[in-house]
């Protein structure tokens, strides 16, 4: 059309580690998390990690290999998690490769000794987020995957989930599109938000994405 799409941000996300309700490790580095799934450790981590014992478990999990779930290449997920926790590296070739979300949950839900990365609003009781750290060294500091985490930015795996639009700068939408466009960021359409599990955006986001694309904010 000769001018960009407008991505409006909807909600926001958080893509969760997730190991079996059991696992006792208490949290990863984005570095570890790398040299788990990467082949090619951009992340700069001393070691190739393949079992739980490399992560510092001891007893039944000290020698136990580190099974990986994952998405397959045409999911945005899988280009997310690449880009941000591999350093923009390349994943290892066993890691088993899920049709979608709730696929890599379940996987890691029925594998005591599994891992994988998935959407927050995708957990259930039978798997566990890990809290993560951008930090490295001596006692980095964990960040829990809390809704907290996600609105300051503190959690390295937050992420905001768009709507592209196609608005020709200058122009005014039609009807019918601003209409589906104010029920998003209304009171009703951030209730979905929710309930599907993920988070909604501030008033303040949402006044900014509405005048994007031309709507004044009522609110």
């Amino acid at each position: 059309f000769g001018y960009p799409p407008v991505q409006l941000r909807t909600s926001i996300d958080m893509l969760a580690v997730y190991v079996h309700k059991d696992n006792p490790i208490a949290g990863l580095t984005l570095q570890q998390v790398d040299a788990i799934f990467s082949k090619t450790r951009k992340g700069n981590y001393g070691k190739d990690i393949i079992t739980w014992g490399d992560l510092g478990l001891t007893g039944d999990w000290k020698d136990r290999p580190i099974s990986m779930y994952g998405r397959n290449s045409a999911s945005g997920t899988y280009g997310y998690f690449k880009k941000h926790a591999l350093y923009k590296g390349d994943y290892k070739n066993n890691v088993n490769e899920q049709p979608g979300s709730s696929s890599v949950v379940q996987s890691i839900a029925s594998d005591k000794y599994g891992i994988g990365y998935s959407g927050i609003g995708y957990m259930t009781s039978d798997v566990r987020a890990v809290p993560l750290s951008t930090e490295t060294g001596v006692n980095p500091e964990m960040i829990a995957a809390t809704p907290e985490n996600a609105y300051t930015g503190d959690y390295p795996l937050a992420r905001f989930l768009y709507l592209s639009v196609n608005f020709k700068p200058g122009s005014k939408l039609d009807t019918l599109r601003a209409e589906f466009v104010k029920f998003i960021f209304s009171q009703q359409g951030q209730e979905v938000v929710v309930k599907d599990g993920y988070f909604p955006v501030p008033a303040g986001v949402a006044r900014e994405e509405l005048e994007a694309v031309g709507i004044k904010a009522l609110f």
